[in-house]
């Protein structure tokens, strides 16, 4: 028998992320995108939450404990709430420490898992976008090429998140016909890091290019070491989570419109109980549930250990198509208070529009 209840874990998870989402990230979440940063107290406060480090094991300094993808989906949709840009983030340490956990050979954990599990916030950044509008996430125009023992990359990444201070990013490239991921240090020779790049939407997050011109690695540097990784497993791992940061944003959008429709009159009566708005949050609030249950579907395929390639396509492109729309009724339900910085909606839709492209396109 199916059942979509949560179990005592994951309710004590959403309950403690939904607290701190509403006490610490959506206070903070205006002033960020207003600044165009992210201030140091509240990337230290979150690491403080151990969302990196509990899921490292033990013998690597982190707490053991045995990572679900489905506890995560609900993590996100809840912190997305509070904040997407916010929310990316808290968690951008994690899609680089995770990849090593499940990934890596134990020669790149025991060098690079244990700076993740410090008192501080420490990052590194998976470098995944090429710049260029017909980008296919599959098919990478990065690539590695054999040089004796090791690899020299050519190529450029961009919207790569917190590149202004990942100590180490991972560099998805071809390589010989398929793809492999490489872990180059930020100081690494033909490694050139633009300044934070100017975006429509997610603008608190620092974003950076990478430009690598042949950049030289041992072949320790590949992840998985000679075996290999699996990198479409990771980047499906990637786009769930993004598919659940963009059901908890849209959430966030109509759970502000239905009180804002209930109190604004219009020939004296809430707009509410106008027939088009009416059925307008009743359709947002249908697509939230589907996006949540296709991501759901696909973080348990995962959590499984299955094939998770058509369940994972589908949720996120169902979110980066829906989680638009909704930000964009929401835009409609405000009128012209969804234009100006009073409410928070416009700055939602300009989030949105900038996760729904942030691992490629997709059409379902």
């Amino acid at each position: 028998m199916i059942s979509f209840g949560l179990t005592e874990e994951q309710e004590v998870v959403r309950e403690a992320m939904r607290e701190f989402a509403a006490d610490a990230m959506r206070p903070a979440a205006r002033e960020s995108d207003e600044a165009s940063e992210i201030s140091e107290d509240f990337l230290n406060t979150v690491w403080e939450l151990g969302l990196t480090s509990t899921q490292i094991p033990e013998e690597f300094g982190g707490g053991g404990e045995a990572r679900s993808p489905i506890t995560n989906a609900i993590l996100l949709e809840e912190l997305a709430h509070g904040d997407a840009t916010l929310a990316l983030a808290a968690t951008a340490p994690s899609l680089f420490a995770n990849a090593l956990v499940d990934f890596g050979s134990d020669e790149q954990k025991r060098e690079h898992l244990p700076a993740f599990c410090g008192e501080r916030y420490h990052t590194g950044s998976l470098a995944v976008l090429e710049p260029g509008p017909l980008f296919d996430i599959s098919a990478p125009r990065t690539v590695a090429e054999p040089k004796g023992d090791g690899f020299v990359l050519s190529g450029a990444k961009h919207l790569v998140p917190m590149a202004d201070r990942a100590s180490h990013f991972l560099v998805v490239a071809r390589n010989n016909g398929g793809q492999d991921a490489f872990i180059v240090p930020r100081d690494a020779e033909g490694l050139t890091i633009s300044a934070p790049e100017k975006n429509l939407g997610l603008k608190a997050l620092p974003t950076g290019s990478l430009e690598l011109e042949r950049v030289e690695l041992p072949a320790a540097a590949r992840l998985g070491g000679s075996a290999g990784a699996d990198v479409g497993r990771l980047l499906e791992g990637s786009r769930t989570a993004l598919a659940a940061i963009m059901t908890g944003l849209s959430r966030a959008v109509l759970e502000y419109c239905v009180p804002y429709t209930k109190e604004r009159e219009a020939f004296d009566e809430p707009i509410a109980k106008k027939q088009a708005i009416a059925f307008c949050l009743a359709d947002m609030h249908i697509e939230i549930d589907s996006m949540r249950w296709l991501t759901w579907k696909a973080a348990s395929k995962l959590e499984q250990g299955v094939d998770a390639t058509r369940a994972v396509h589908f949720a996120h492109a169902y979110a980066a198509e829906k989680s638009m729309w909704i930000a964009d009724n929401g835009v409609q339900v405000l009128g012209g208070h969804g234009f100006i910085r009073e409410h928070p909606v416009e700055m939602w839709y300009r989030n949105a529009r900038v996760l729904s492209v942030l691992e490629g396109t997709a059409t379902l």
